[in-house]
């Protein structure tokens, strides 16, 4: 069992987080997304460990992040589409997998082996903090055990990595709470791999252009993200419910009127008004309170497919996915 320290969000927290993640030891920490397990990504010995923590197969790509666009930009090879949107969404929840550039110091095992890389300038001033001070890739993957709910809070994160990572630092709940949009631009034809905390829309709009489709979920990935089951609590999973079953918890939207609601084992409501910002800020959280009542099955009220709703559905669906690949 590792010794898991837990560091505040200030000077003497800051400053100990960097030391631990230069001696490639992992540390959790805030963006703007959810809670990412960092590790030095040019340290095989170091990603290794994150695979470990999380019980993450090792065929799994990881992101890197860095503290601003240019240190970034000198690790891949980034096309007009790819330039356009670092400038428009970096910072922010916004992940570019372009071709990796000869000089790039990514190491092989957080790339899967792959020939590209994923990329990404988060915007939370604690993350941008540490990046800006390591100056060094990061790779990032969600500070939670792999397959599992992502983390949204550092309560979330001891629940899962206590004993397993070197420390964690507190930097609040995240104001997102969906992972990044990814945003494959290694060809002629940017494709959308995951929805994520950017809608479709405004991707569009930056590109003057349509992307191509998300492909479909793979036990094999090309990218992060991309796992047939993911995000899962350890209750079954019921998408689209309109009515509850006795026992069921209840995940709810707006205010939508469930037969057998108050049968229910428990119930949370994403957002009462029908925000999906704020629904997805709550997701992973909600999630978690309702799978720790003791439910089988958790009964998920339908969701809008607009906006954020798209990533929201992404994340659902993986949830309720068979988890013979976990």
């Amino acid at each position: 069992m590792v010794q898991t320290e837990y560091l505040e969000a200030r000077e003497t927290g800051f400053a100990r987080a960097v030391e631990l993640l230069r001696a490639g030891l992992c540390v959790a920490f805030p963006t703007e997304t959810v809670y990412g397990l960092g590790a030095d990504g040019s340290n095989a010995k170091a990603v290794a460990r994150i695979y470990e923590a999380k019980e993450r197969p090792s065929f799994n790509p990881l992101i890197a992040h860095f503290g601003d666009a240019e240190a970034a930009f000198e690790q891949g090879v980034f096309n007009d589409d790819a330039v356009k949107l670092a400038n428009a969404f970096w910072p922010g929840p916004l992940t570019l997998i372009v071709p990796l550039a000869p000089e790039s110091v990514v190491c092989e095992l957080a790339r899967a082996g792959l020939p590209s890389v994923g990329l990404r300038v988060p915007s939370h001033p604690v993350a941008m903090e540490i990046l800006r001070r390591v100056a060094l890739p990061i790779v990032a993957p969600s500070a939670n055990r792999s397959g599992r709910i992502s983390a949204t809070s550092g309560q979330h994160v001891r629940e899962d990595l206590h004993g397993r990572i070197s420390a964690i630092l507190d930097g609040g709940e995240t104001d997102v709470g969906v992972e990044s949009t990814i945003i494959d631009c290694t060809g002629s034809q940017p494709r959308l791999l995951r929805p994520g905390g950017i809608p479709n829309d405004k991707i569009e709009k930056v590109l003057g252009k349509s992307i191509g489709h998300k492909p479909a979920p793979s036990a094999t990935p090309l990218s992060p993200g991309m796992l047939t089951s993911h995000y899962a609590p350890r209750a079954s999973v019921r998408l689209n419910a309109t009515s509850i079953k006795p026992g069921e918890a209840a995940l709810l939207f707006g205010q939508q009127l469930m037969p057998g609601l108050d049968e229910a084992l428990a119930t949370d409501n994403l957002s009462p008004s029908g925000d999906l910002t704020e629904a997805a800020s709550r997701l992973f959280s909600s999630l978690r309170r309702l799978d720790s009542s003791g439910a089988g099955t958790i009964a998920i009220a339908p969701i809008p497919m607009h906006g954020l709703g798209e990533a929201i559905n992404d994340r659902l669906e993986r949830a309720a996915a068979d988890r013979s690949d976990i």
